[in-house]
């Protein structure tokens, strides 16, 4: 599993950058200014309470991962690269051979975590899992529908989802379903979970 990485000498504003420069370039201006007016709300977690990121596919959750375990000290594990390493299965092969197995083992391993970690979760997770985050913290990361077909039409190592539609035809539906889906779930907005996880240099 990742762990946090040591606190950075780098200045938090720095690290905020970094945080900023993972996002949806379209919606970079919009959150960074909710980040700078947002009061601090407190963070409650319940005992073994985890605190998920996510959101669609190639909305930056991965790559935010170490840059927010690092903004708000706690270890992080990237749910999908962790369940390739325990299973030996690569996502690409799996999910389309066996959706509903490797459904069963992301929300097997997501609740056998411990409590107070960061995991970034895979894009269908909060629309297949949403009973699995009701005691947990989630965090969305956000995407617009023009940078997720932009980045998905640029990266063909991901699972097809819908292979009877094409690529284009997926993406807008695949998009439009979970944006639905992702509005029933509460969520913590990116901008007041960085500001309720702020700590000191």
């Amino acid at each position: 599993m990742r762990n946090a990485r040591s606190p950075s000498p780098e200045p938090r504003r720095d690290l905020l950058g970094l945080i900023w420069d993972v996002v949806d370039p379209r919606l970079r201006g919009g959150l960074a200014g909710a980040f700078e007016t947002a009061r601090p709300a407190r963070l409650r977690l319940g005992e073994g309470a985890r605190i998920a990121i996510v959101g669609h596919r190639a909305a930056g959750k991965s790559r935010l991962l170490p840059l927010l375990a690092e903004w708000a000290g706690w270890p992080g594990v990237d749910l999908d690269r962790e369940l390739e390493r325990r299973s030996g299965r690569r996502l690409r092969e799996w999910l389309p051979n066996d959706e509903a197995g490797f459904r069963r083992a992301e929300r097997d391993l997501f609740e056998s975590l411990p409590g107070g970690w960061l995991v970034a979760v895979g894009g269908g997770f909060l629309s297949n899992h949403p009973g699995a985050l009701e005691r947990h913290v989630s965090v969305l990361v956000p995407i617009t529908l023009e940078s997720y077909r932009e980045r998905l039409l640029a990266d063909s190592s991901r699972p097809r989802l819908r292979p009877e539609l094409t690529l284009s035809e997926e993406l807008d539906r695949v998009y439009l379903e979970r944006e639905r889906r992702h509005a029933l779930v509460p969520t913590w907005s990116l901008p007041a979970f960085l500001r309720a996880t702020q700590r000191e240099p």
